[in-house]
């Protein structure tokens, strides 16, 4: 019987998060599991008004992509039950992590609040990149670049990131496909020895 995995991939923008999570699904769909890898922002129209408003600017549309995203990934713990009953591994892309986006002096407390009010799994993982080489995934991308993703900003985040991940592991993406590829089968392998079964 297989193990009933909720992973959360999280991290900055342009640090590899999407690739990370289909590579998780690599891996355990060539054991011959099922796996569901759920991105948010999401393709929902709670999801689709979060993005639209990254991609503006001014204070009023950060209130409204905060306010949207967080409806989308309600709409997403939602399905998770029913996800996995028919999956073995759910993994969420961005979740938790969005406390980050916070002005630094709130965002622990928005952190342990969210904490509180939503589940957490034991499987977290923290993909961390340096802001440059962030910036240069997201020059490459044809999508509308969002409010924070920019040098200034990413260095910003990444440095409150930092600050809120005890009890994660971090994936140095830093590093050529191979090492991250090895470190994450590392990571996937460690779970599985030490950890049943995700509870909710």
């Amino acid at each position: 019987m297989s193990t009933k995995r909720w992973i959360i991939v999280d991290g900055l923008d342009g640090s590899g998060k999407s690739t990370i999570a289909h590579w998780i699904g690599e891996h355990y769909e060539a054991r011959g599991e099922r796996v569901l890898v759920q991105m948010h922002p999401s393709e929902r129209l709670t999801g689709r008004i979060a993005r639209r408003a990254l991609q503006s600017e001014g204070s009023a549309m950060f209130v409204v992509s905060t306010a949207f995203f967080i409806l989308d990934v309600l709409g997403s713990l939602s399905r998770l039950r029913r996800w996995r009953r028919s999956c073995d591994t759910v993994v969420f892309v961005r979740y938790i992590m969005a406390a980050a986006y916070l002005p630094k002096r709130y965002a622990q407390q928005g952190y342990d609040l969210i904490a509180k009010v939503l589940p957490i799994p034991s499987r977290l993982l923290l993909i961390d990149i340096d802001p440059e080489t962030a910036m240069k995934r997201i020059s490459t991308r044809e999508d509308e670049e969002e409010m924070f993703e920019n040098i200034p900003s990413l260095t910003r985040e990444r440095e409150k990131v930092l600050m809120l991940s005890h009890g994660w592991k971090v994936l140095d993406n830093n590093q050529d496909e191979a090492a991250s590829r090895l470190q994450l089968i590392r990571i996937l392998e460690e779970w599985d020895s030490t950890l049943g079964d995700a509870t909710v």
